[in-house]
């Protein structure tokens, strides 16, 4: 056994089966501990929402956060963003222009304050008028040549982000900042926001057997030898896909 990078979302994807995520949680530290494995969290959630999510769940802690949906990073259990990644971030970001533009769309409501992030600006918007809004709002954001992107998942959850910035170029910048060659690097997720993590190069995917929709769609349209779908949910999924590619035994 060698060490690889191990890269997850939380929630619905490495929580939401406590007996597997226990084993799971044993069999990554001793392998961290033997081998050198790194054991990277990436989600959409805000330093706020994560501490307490880990400590409701026990989570391990990890070498690297992802969070804030890719557009903030975490080394080493500091509480400062990575100011290498905040760099590669930041030209062309203008959050306060997109506050500016995105105030006309009344469908469009604010998430709380935790989730307003220096690189992100989030909303909640309604699945039923989603796609008519979504295609208006890039039509006009487009017109500013702005550096941003927009990610909408789970049917209700929309995040403006950097063009540079997802959960996938994040954990690229950690693979190369660690020297993990894609074939040793195994990455985990559930919904939309994780398609970023899978569709970014050769690395291994495990979609776990509870996946929404919209991943098992995009899945199916673009399969690849390197991704496997789980049959188990959740952290039971993850264990069944690490002993499919050999991480595990």
């Amino acid at each position: 056994m060698t060490s690889f990078l191990f890269v997850t979302d939380l929630d619905n994807t490495l929580v939401g089966d406590d007996k597997a995520l226990v084993e799971l949680n044993d069999r990554l530290q001793k392998h961290r501990q033997e081998y050198g494995t790194k054991i990277v969290y990436a989600t959409g959630r805000s330093p706020l929402l994560y501490r307490e999510l880990q400590v409701e769940k026990n989570l391990l802690e990890p070498d690297a956060l992802v969070l804030s949906v890719g557009t903030e990073i975490y080394l080493d259990g500091k509480d400062t963003p990575d100011a290498r990644w905040s760099e590669v971030l930041s030209p062309g970001w203008d959050r306060d222009l997109i506050l500016s533009i995105t105030e006309k769309y009344p469908e469009l409501v604010l998430q709380p304050e935790s989730e307003q992030r220096p690189f992100k600006v989030s909303f909640f918007l309604e699945q039923a008028v989603a796609p008519g809004v979504l295609s208006q709002l890039e039509l006009e954001l487009q017109k500013y040549n702005l550096n941003k992107k927009l990610i909408y998942s789970s049917g209700i959850d929309l995040d403006i982000v950097p063009l540079s910035s997802d959960k996938g170029q994040a954990m690229q910048f950690l693979r190369h900042q660690w020297k993990f060659a894609a074939e040793q690097t195994v990455v985990c997720g559930d919904s939309g926001n994780d398609i970023a993590l899978f569709a970014v190069g050769n690395e291994r995917g495990i979609v776990v057997g509870n996946a929404r929709p919209e991943l098992l769609q995009w899945y199916k349209d673009y399969p690849a030898d390197h991704r496997y779908l789980a049959r188990d949910f959740c952290a039971g999924g993850i264990l069944e896909g690490l002993k499919y590619f050999g991480f595990l035994e």
